[in-house]
């Protein structure tokens, strides 16, 4: 895919409707002129979760199309929604981005409450939804996203359990079907360096990979939970989604999600085991792990150790290598090896901005990209190595995607996304954790 900034003419944006056949070619010379966004050459996006990456990645959406207008939000809270619009034109004014005529959310497009996504799904004219919620919420979300007919892009990871990483690959699933687009915050997918290396280490520049290794080291400056008086567990668990690993997954999950994904894209495959430890020594707050350290076995004698640490004074390092038969890769940065004839991209632009870019431009073109599995892939290893930690037991993918004998194949961690629209969501006890040897997940 080419990295470089997209600079189409502004044109009738393909507003994909659920009878839109997947595969079709070209797919916007093939639909109805009535199903484009009502004549108009707008791209209307909807928000659901308006905190900090909500506000960003709204940003960057505005940033990477001129025709990109906001004109929908939902959250559970509801000052996080009057807080979203100022922060995003903070954030334009930096880049000179004038928002103030491209974000055009009013009280009729704003929805606050755990419901609210499902109101503004119900507007007709919405072309895509940036889901930037708690990390619970993206299958719940994703999915009823295609089932209203927009396209998606939705923020990694892909699911905080094996349950919910399924559902987001079966919503993926069906918006092929229904020839809609599901962007995936992935970002290095879409960076000019990783795509460079990626494509020389596919054209056999390092060999044949046999190990890595990678790395998500650094910090975490939370030391109290947010608190606002008078509101339920539900909003404070939402307020400190973080917190908790039923609303992140843990950071092995959440953050480190990102260089196992690099693994799998280079490697070509997800894992097929974990075996790994962590625990808790440093934080006081939630119930979530300090480090993870875990091997996970790609099979064909493939090998890639993977460390993950919040912890506050120590070494910081966020990356990967890669290492050959005949060379080594840093994947966003240095290759040594043989020279190949792999075609390299011109310039490197932001990342962040190139996703969506790179998202509406696909839907444009007719050639919807979908990177649901690929998130979910990444996903579920992250899980993978999240259970061999807390249990202190080898897991194999199948145990995730096929054994439904496999005691950790249908592990749902409480509260679902749903138990948010019912009410019944209690505020789990700090510092309460697996014990590796005794717990179950």
């Amino acid at each position: 895919m080419n990295t470089d900034r997209i600079q189409s003419p502004r044109r009738d944006f393909v507003k994909l409707s659920s009878a839109a056949i997947a595969g079709a070619a070209p797919l916007a010379a093939t639909i109805p002129a009535s199903i484009y966004a009502a004549g108009s050459d707008k791209v209307r996006v909807g928000v659901i979760g308006c905190g900090n990456r909500g506000s960003g990645a709204a940003t960057n959406c505005l940033e990477a199309d001129p025709s990109v207008e906001i004109v929908a939000v939902a959250d559970a809270l509801s000052d996080r929604v009057a807080a979203f619009t100022n922060k995003v034109h903070a954030l334009c004014q930096k880049q000179s981005i004038n928002s103030r005529q491209r974000v055009r959310v009013t009280p009729d497009t704003t929805f606050i409450g755990f419901d609210g996504y499902r109101k503004m799904l119900a507007m007709d004219d919405l072309d895509l939804v940036i889901i930037t919620s708690p990390v619970t919420f993206h299958p719940l979300h994703l999915e009823a996203t295609i089932n209203a007919g927009k396209n998606a892009f939705m923020e990694k990871p892909a699911a905080v359990d094996p349950v919910g990483a399924r559902r987001v690959i079966a919503a993926g699933e069906l918006a092929r079907q229904k020839g809609l687009a599901v962007g995936v915050g992935t970002q290095r997918r879409h960076q000019a360096t990783y795509l460079n290396n990626h494509r020389q280490v596919a054209d056999g520049a390092i060999g044949r990979i046999v190990s890595g290794r990678i790395w998500w080291l650094g910090g975490d400056p939370r030391v109290t939970l947010e608190r606002i008086p008078g509101e339920s567990d539900a909003q404070l668990m939402v307020r400190n989604w973080y917190q908790f690993v039923a609303m992140c997954g843990d950071h092995i999950v959440e953050q480190h999600v990102h260089n196992i994904d690099v693994a799998n894209w280079f490697i070509g495959r997800p894992p097929q085991l974990a075996l790994g430890f962590g625990g808790r020594a440093r934080r006081a707050l939630g119930d979530r792990y300090d480090f993870f350290s875990v091997d996970f076995d790609y099979g064909e004698g493939v090998t890639v150790h993977s460390m993950a640490r919040q912890v506050n004074g120590c070494y910081k390092r966020v990356g990967e290598q890669l290492f050959g038969t005949e060379g080594s890769v840093w994947p966003g940065g240095k290759i040594t090896g043989k020279g190949t004839r792999a075609p390299k991209n011109k310039k490197e632009t932001n990342p962040y901005v190139q996703e969506h870019a790179d998202l509406i431009q696909s839907i444009r073109e007719g050639n919807p990209l979908n990177g649901a599995r690929s998130v979910a892939e990444a996903t579920l290893a992250a899980i993978m190595g999240r259970i061999s930690a807390y249990t202190g037991q080898i897991v194999r993918w199948t145990d995730l995607t096929q054994n439904t004998k496999s005691p950790w194949y249908d592990l749902s961690l409480s509260p679902t996304p749903e138990d948010f629209e019912t009410g019944s969501v209690k505020l789990p006890l700090d510092g309460v954790i697996p014990v590796p040897g005794t717990a179950e997940a």
